[in-house]
């Protein structure tokens, strides 16, 4: 027997039942992607109940920098364990070292380059995002600080995608979990017991950052598949630009993202200034209505994160039947998940709201004034979280497309949603509908974006099928 032959049959991934591989690598990648939205969410809670509406309206100017630091991340974390995943597949243990140690080398780089960029134009940049006078104060407090964190971010969402590559996503878990815990903790004492505000919740969080990074980066030294030497991290032309066409479709899906928000917050602003709302509640409400969607994506994403080391290595060793069961069930999983994330955003839509935002309700004015927002936001959640139902389908697909080196496809299914239908939509609909029509836009692209996946990869598992 070849020694490619034995690799395979040895390997677990190319052995073990689909269903047994998904449980095991999927769990592992949503409860991560959980920790990683709780580094928002619980800053948004403390902040919202602490601070009040201008404090949570801050967290979402600058939402946008962390979804850099995620895009970052992706690019190097899901494109160096694909890469990773494929070589290893083939029995090419030298290369798959390689992407392993140039992909974490240069995410830490890129987080640097990203901190830096950030201190220095700070004002223009939050003000860029959308930040009113009124709120900017909050948001420059809180950035100026969580900015310190970025390449320590950053580096442990790339290593923990790689730990879950070498066939250990319950490390990679626990590194992000740790860190997640203890930014609650502090976040706790900081911002509700010492009354620190934004300072204690930034604080709070890139404490919680630096701890996982150096659990992930200690975890990076005991690796399983292969051997890393130093001269895996040392730059490498082949080593990066491989990732790096692997991971282009979840980065650019967060890319995507950014640019989406950026027009949000400053549509919002805009159409907020012309409505009864103002600039600033309409902000506040789609920070809290995006980073409950996050808790759904978690899941949507960290089951797509479990198929893509699954769907790599049987694609690499030619075991094609289990690369099409491996993105059957995981949309099966993924379908369950999303219809149950729709019920509970149209039935409690109140009460999702007041979990991360109070008002005094003393006085008549003040009633008007938390009605006001209540009644806002409600509608606001319902319609613009309505093809829940759909959501599903797009990233599952895109990283399917990535994780049989299909880059390309990914790519274009990754900006499916957010750019090619999302972003016009948002700028168009509103010349007609006011706030109304930032609303609207997004369950029309989810739905269209939906309907392009399903199409390409109807026509890909055709192919697997047939080859």
């Amino acid at each position: 027997m070849s020694e490619s032959k034995q690799t395979n049959v040895s390997n677990p991934m190319g052995s073990l039942p689909i269903a047994t591989l998904i449980r095991k690598f999927s769990v592992p990648s949503i409860i991560s992607m959980l920790v990683g939205s709780l580094y928002n969410i619980v800053d948004q809670f403390f902040i919202g109940r602490n601070v009040g509406e201008l404090g949570n309206a801050a967290t979402s100017i600058a939402f946008p920098l962390s979804t850099a630091c995620l895009a970052i991340a992706l690019l190097f974390g899901i494109g160096g364990a694909s890469a990773f995943g494929i070589a290893l597949g083939e029995n090419k243990k030298d290369d798959a070292a390689g992407y392993m140690g140039n992909s974490a080398l240069i995410s830490f780089i890129c987080g640097i380059i990203l901190m830096i960029l950030s201190e220095l134009f700070l004002r223009p940049m939050l003000l860029f995002f959308g930040s009113s006078e009124s709120i900017l104060p909050y948001a420059m407090e809180y950035t100026r600080i969580t900015a310190l964190g970025f390449p320590m971010l950053i580096t442990s969402i790339t290593c923990g995608h790689l730990i879950r590559a070498d066939g250990r996503p319950g490390i990679s878990m626990i590194c992000n979990l740790t860190g997640a815990i203890i930014n609650t903790i502090l976040d706790a004492i900081f911002v509700s017991v010492l009354g620190m505000g934004m300072t204690g919740a930034a604080v709070a969080t890139i404490i919680g950052q630096y701890i996982s990074a150096f659990l992930a980066i200690y975890y990076m030294t005991k690796t399983r598949t292969v051997h890393l030497r130093r001269a895996n991290f040392v730059p490498r032309k082949d080593y990066m630009l491989r990732p790096i066409s692997l991971g282009a479709a979840p980065s650019l899906n967060q890319l995507a993202i950014l640019v989406v928000q950026v027009v949000f917050n400053n549509s919002l602003r805009y159409y907020g200034t012309r409505s009864v709302y103002g600039p600033d509640t309409p902000i506040a409400v789609v920070g809290i209505v995006s980073k409950v969607n996050a808790v759904f994506m978690s899941f949507v994403i960290g089951m797509s994160q479990g198929l893509q080391p699954i769907a790599s290595f049987n694609f690499g060793a030619r075991k094609y039947g289990r690369v099409r069961e491996s993105y059957i069930k995981t949309m099966t999983v993924g379908a369950i998940m999303a219809v149950a994330a729709w019920a509970v955003f149209q039935i409690f839509p109140l009460e999702i709201i007041r979990t991360f935002i109070r008002f005094e309700t003393n006085t008549p004015e003040e009633i008007e004034i938390a009605n006001r927002f209540y009644g806002f936001a409600v509608n606001f959640l319902r319609v613009f979280l309505f093809f829940t139902l759909l959501n599903f389908i797009q990233p599952i697909t895109s990283n399917f497309f990535t994780a049989i080196g299909k880059a390309k496809v990914g790519t274009f299914l990754s900006l499916t949603r957010q750019i090619i239908f999302l972003l016009p939509l948002v700028i168009l609909f509103p010349l007609f509908m006011g706030l109304d029509g930032i609303m609207y836009a997004a369950p029309v692209a989810d739905l269209a974006a939906a309907l392009v996946s399903a199409v390409l990869v109807i026509r890909q598992l055709i192919a697997l099928k047939d080859a």
